[in-house]
């Protein structure tokens, strides 16, 4: 059975367009409650959401469905995805909900689940889902219903939490940070744990109204922290996406870090506190020059499909701790079930500490390499892999490039593009390359 609402990351889409609808999310709602009381007596589930005005719609249909299931559930409001991963862990509840969309501007929005361990949950368990949402209802009478309340202490634990991930003599004091929310789930939060640990705090992105999330600001738009960091003498900016489970981060001279270069920092300062780094997962597009400087330290790393999830799943097969993409999610096994843009902060943040260096020093075996990313769009992308003059001409760049440099084509998921990159130490050899790519592709 395929999955018809799930993605690679819940469910998502446009507010007032199917499924992103009361009706629909009235039925989710009702449709996980019976899967869960497949097992479970009395489950209780934990729900939050980020910012964007149409959260307070699909938090009433989904409690709604939830209690009409016979599920009790808590209501955090306004909490950072990886805070409701841990709650729902900490708390030992059943099940974890964050209705959001993540990086995407407010007219969207979407629901994502976590396991009763704070973890991702499978595909069969997405499909039980589904194919529950195609059998008629079955409300519960009045003695059966679900109870609904408010956990009032939510930020507060996740604060500490967050703190509880470097070490108890880990201080920021003397360091002024600019903390950017995007206007999202962590505006409440960011600013506190930054602040409790010692450093003077300057707050932007952390005014929400429910259409500006991740307008302007945040992970996805960093300029507004680079300009920030310079306006107010910061000596580091921290910016979060919508639900903050991404990061970036700026230095004093203005230097925007993405996440291959951060999950290299992390990898670093795991070996200099003398603990073993068997490995590292990136994506298919982490920066070779990470890779090469990785592997110069005796650490390989291992590329998965693009997306947070099979990082994760790439960690979890192997045993690994450190994983992320380039865009900013970052993960740390031993520290969170899943990605966090805060704890990723702190985790770089004592690793600069620790080396009584500055990031960009920790970094100077890194050097990216320049990537030319160009689209082709082709009638079809049937048959795209058997192109032969494709074939041979990706034989030739590759030869070309030996060791200063890859390949990477791709087709994609939505439209009839294909995604021809290619990564050189030489900018302009990497775009000569790529469009004699591009132009055997269209032969």
């Amino acid at each position: 059975m395929s999955r018809r609402y799930f993605g690679t990351d819940g469910i998502r889409g446009t507010v007032g367009q199917a499924p992103i609808t009361p009706d629909f999310m009235l039925r989710l709602g009702h449709a996980v409650g019976r899967v869960l009381r497949r097992s479970i007596k009395r489950p209780t589930v934990l729900i939050g959401k980020d910012t964007r005005i149409s959260g307070y719609m699909i938090e009433s249909a989904l409690e709604a469905g939830l209690v009409s299931a016979g599920v009790d559930t808590l209501l955090t409001g306004p909490l950072p995805t990886p805070g409701v991963a841990y709650l729902t862990r900490a708390l030992r509840l059943d099940l974890g909900v964050v209705i959001s969309a993540s990086h995407n501007a407010y007219p969207d929005n979407g629901i994502k689940f976590f396991s009763a361990k704070g973890e991702k949950l499978p595909d069969d368990w997405e499909k039980a889902v589904e194919a529950a949402l195609e059998e008629t209802p079955q409300w519960a009478d009045s003695a059966s219903l679900g109870k609904a309340s408010r956990l009032r202490d939510s930020h507060g634990r996740y604060i500490e939490f967050c703190k509880s991930t470097v070490d108890k003599d880990m201080s920021l004091r003397g360091l002024k940070v600019v903390v950017d929310a995007a206007h999202g789930a962590a505006y409440q939060v960011a600013p506190d744990v930054f602040h409790e640990l010692g450093a003077e705090v300057v707050a932007i992105g952390c005014a929400p109204d429910g259409t500006n999330i991740n307008d302007g600001v945040g992970a996805t738009a960093p300029q507004a922290l680079v300009a920030a960091v310079a306006q107010h003498g910061a000596d580091y900016g921290v910016a979060l996406d919508g639900d903050a489970d991404r990061l970036q981060l700026v230095d004093r001279s203005g230097r925007l870090f993405n996440g291959d270069e951060l999950l290299y920092a992390m990898v670093v300062d795991r070996l200099a506190q003398g603990q073993a780094v068997p490995g590292a997962v990136g994506t298919l597009m982490t920066n070779m020059a990470v890779e090469l400087a990785l592997r110069a330290r005796g650490v390989p790393l291992v590329r998965a499909k693009v997306g947070d999830r099979y990082v994760l799943e790439e960690l979890a097969a192997r045993g690994w701790l450190l994983g992320g993409e380039g865009s900013g999610h970052l993960l740390a096994l031993d520290k969170h079930t899943t990605g966090d843009g805060i704890v990723s902060a702190l985790q770089v943040l004592q690793a600069i500490q620790r080396a009584q260096a500055s990031l960009a020093d920790l970094l100077a075996d890194v050097t990216l390499f320049p990537q030319t990313l160009l689209n082709v769009r082709l009638p079809s992308l049937a048959g795209w892999q058997d192109n032969p003059h494709l074939a041979a001409e990706t034989r030739r760049v590759e030869a070309e490039l030996g060791d200063a440099g890859r390949v990477l084509i791709r087709a994609s998921g939505t439209e009839p593009v294909l995604r021809v990159m290619v990564e050189s130490r030489d900018a302009a050899q990497g775009r000569a390359l790529a469009e004699r790519l591009v132009a055997a592709s269209r032969r």
